[in-house]
């Protein structure tokens, strides 16, 4: 088996036996109808694991906090879908130049009070990005949470990620690589 097959298992398995708030089941997986027409919608690719994940495993509904958001379809959790949620961010940075969304950084997991866990699906690797506005400063807003989606999904497993209780007050480091990336004019 694969380092990335043993993790997909890993995180199946955890799926099937936890629940993130507001979850009352594991949805089912989307199929690859399901994923282009949400790749269409954003206008590119998913990275790799992160297609497997919907395809595979659940339609959201697992993973850190909230978990996954669905794909393209709100789920019973109420939580809006992360295709909907890159786009009324883009949008939203078209209003209001000042807080720009980065292009093909897409929101993944719903922390509450207004944070994402988001990945950059322009990168090789699909940096895991944290999206915190509360301080109220764009500049400051965003952070590396794992250089790769393998890793925070790892992170996930093994309990180890920032967000865990015994990692309380763990520092994460400034993301720059939104410079350029902005939301275009209309």
């Amino acid at each position: 088996m694969t380092e990335h097959e043993q993790l997909l298992t890993q995180v199946a398995d955890k799926a099937r036996n936890t629940r993130p708030w507001g979850w009352p089941s594991l949805p089912e997986p989307i199929d690859a109808a399901t994923l282009a027409r949400a790749e269409a919608t954003l206008g590119f690719a998913l990275p790799p694991l992160l297609a497997e994940l919907y395809l595979r495993i659940a339609d959201g509904g697992f993973g850190p906090e909230y978990g996954l958001l669905p794909l393209l379809d709100s789920a019973p959790s109420g939580e809006p879908a992360a295709v909907a949620q890159y786009l009324a961010h883009r949008e939203s940075g078209r209003e209001d130049p000042d807080w720009p969304w980065p292009e093909g950084v897409l929101p993944i997991s719903h922390w509450g009070c207004g944070m994402y866990a988001c990945v950059d699906c322009r990168s090789p690797r699909a940096t895991v990005l944290l999206f915190e506005p509360n301080p109220g400063d764009p500049d400051h807003a965003w952070f590396l949470d794992a250089p790769g989606l393998a890793d925070w999904l790892s992170s996930w497993v093994q309990g180890t990620g920032w967000y865990e209780e015994e990692n309380e007050g763990m520092d994460l480091a400034p993301w720059t690589g939104s410079a350029g990336r902005g939301t275009p004019a209309p």
